[in-house]
């Protein structure tokens, strides 16, 4: 698992570093300034044709000592530049110091907030930002912002391009929020490149960091160690080998069974069949109400069709132990989802609760946590999820005043230790966590966007994925990081136009690609 470590643990993965004689904190600084160096060059190959102009823009701490060897070097290749400082150049760290008189020895320092508007502009150059970095514990305010940030938002830098040093400032590296005043007022730095050191931070995939971040670099300073266990971390993309069938009987594959609503409503429990059926499950069957049989038969093929009246039928089915994992909510209905999620959950199968089975515990979440077990998925989207995690939600809600503001991966971790089961909050941001702290992400942001997977049904078939996988044995926080890479993987090989009966047509193509 590639690990997402927050301010608080790569400050100590660069601490441990210094104290082991690994490397000097201004060979870090001296990296990291030559690696946005790098980084720029080649995102704008056009900027290393000939000399630019670039406005350096540093804050009072280490991030600031970077933009002064981005400057030396950027000077060294003969661009020309305006270096700007927050704060007084007396109280830098020792780093940032020496860093900060280098350059003083080859061209002005002028305050910020500015006096006056900078002499560059017009045409084209580069700004970048070296003001706060992952240290941020506040939002940069109006006042900061006014001297420092907007005037760059006018038409004279409408051409430039903008470069973040780790974090852009005013976001939260740990959450992707924006701090803010408590009046909800928090300015922050739009980049369209950012380049980050030894990892990824949660800020950069989370909330609306994606957006004021552009696109991410990772840039290797030479930092052996890695986040401490029980980091957030990225979901990867899953082993192949766990994907593979290896033969034997339908059986031996799991059988998943997936609750449908009455007529008009199947359609939603049939995208998630077929996806369980195309990720593998042995056997899929919709279990749908008389009513809905007729509408289900004329659709359904491969998987096959079960009546289910009511808690008593789905009971007596579940009596079968070849039925390896539930998919209930997609169309199900309120009053329907009410009276079989019970049921389901007293077999104590590997499940998947989704839409209805989660809307139609709104007013009563305690009753649905009670049934929970470890075996259980829970799917919400972040309406659902505010429906039955209220608190949380308001959490999110709330202005993020101070750092490390509350984020989503905190709000899920706490969800799950709640309901004693894995939550997968659905999002851009999908954030994963099981009741003993494990969390993940998957961003579909960057080179793995997928704007056109927000279509009416893409959620039941990511449902569907989930119980597919957990019918075939997969445990159930495995399952649910491979269906979220699978299902956004699956959009990306369709591309625009996608619906989502296209996603489970997707699967094999995917699969086959990992070598499954």
């Amino acid at each position: 698992m590639t690990g997402l470590p927050t301010a608080a643990e790569m400050r100590g993965i660069e601490r441990d570093a210094i104290a082991s004689g690994q490397v000097s904190g201004l060979d870090l600084m001296e990296r990291a300034g030559q690696g946005v160096v790098d980084a720029v060059l080649a995102h704008w190959p056009e900027l290393a044709a000939t000399p630019h102009r670039a406005i350096v823009l540093c804050g009072p701490g280490n991030n600031g000592g970077d933009g002064f060897v981005v400057a030396r070097r950027l000077k060294a290749l003969g661009w020309e530049l305006e270096v700007f400082l927050l704060g007084d150049p007396a109280r830098l760290p020792p780093d940032a110091a020496t860093n900060h008189a280098r350059w003083a020895a080859m061209g002005a320092v002028k305050p910020l907030p500015m006096s006056a508007r900078p002499e560059l502009a017009g045409g084209t150059g580069l700004i970048v930002d070296a003001l706060f970095g992952i240290g941020l514990s506040r939002g940069i305010g109006p006042d900061l912002a006014q001297g420092a940030l907007m005037p760059f938002d006018g038409a004279a830098y409408l051409d430039w391009r903008r470069v973040a040093v780790d974090v852009p400032s005013g976001l939260c590296a740990d959450s992707g929020r924006i701090l803010t005043d408590k009046a909800g007022r928090g300015p922050a730095f739009r980049a369209d490149l950012t380049v980050t050191f030894h990892a990824a931070k949660p800020g950069h995939l989370l909330g609306p960091g994606p957006d004021l971040c552009g696109r991410v670099i990772v840039c290797d300073i030479g930092l052996r160690t890695h986040a401490a266990d029980g980091a957030l971390s990225l979901v990867d993309a899953p082993d192949a080998s766990v994907l593979r069938k290896q033969g034997g009987h339908k059986f031996d594959h799991g059988h998943a069974l997936v609750l449908s609503g009455g007529r008009g409503r199947s359609g939603a429990a049939r995208l998630a069949a077929r996806a369980a059926l195309r990720i593998g499950a042995g056997l899929v069957t919709v279990a749908a109400p008389p009513e809905a049989m007729a509408e289900c038969a004329a659709q359904l093929t491969a998987i096959m069709l079960r009546e289910v009246a009511g808690e008593a039928d789905l009971a007596a089915m579940l009596e079968d132990a070849r039925l390896t994992a539930l998919c209930l909510g997609p169309g199900l209905g309120l009053a329907q989802a009410r009276a079989l999620v019970p049921a389901a959950l007293a077999a104590r199968r590997a499940t998947v609760l989704d839409a209805d089975a989660l809307t139609a515990f709104a007013d009563a979440p305690d009753a649905l946590f009670r049934g929970l077990h470890p075996g259980v998925v829970l799917t919400p989207h972040d309406g659902e999820f505010g429906r039955l995690f209220p608190d949380l939600a308001a959490r999110l809600g709330a202005a993020a005043v101070s750092g490390p503001a509350f984020s989503r991966a905190d709000a899920v971790r706490a969800a799950a230790d709640r309901a004693g089961c894995v939550v997968l909050l659905k999002g851009r941001d999908t954030v994963i966590a099981d009741p003993s702290g494990d969390c993940r992400v998957h961003a579909a942001t960057g080179p793995r966007a997928v704007p056109w997977l927000a279509t009416a049904g893409a959620g039941d078939v990511l449902a569907g994925i989930i119980a597919g996988l957990m019918a075939r044995g997969l445990p159930a926080m495995a399952a649910t990081g491979a269906a979220a890479w699978l299902h956004v993987e699956a959009a990306r090989r369709y591309g625009p136009g996608l619906i989502a009966e296209d996603l489970p047509e997707r699967l094999p193509h995917v699969l086959r690609g990992l070598g499954a």
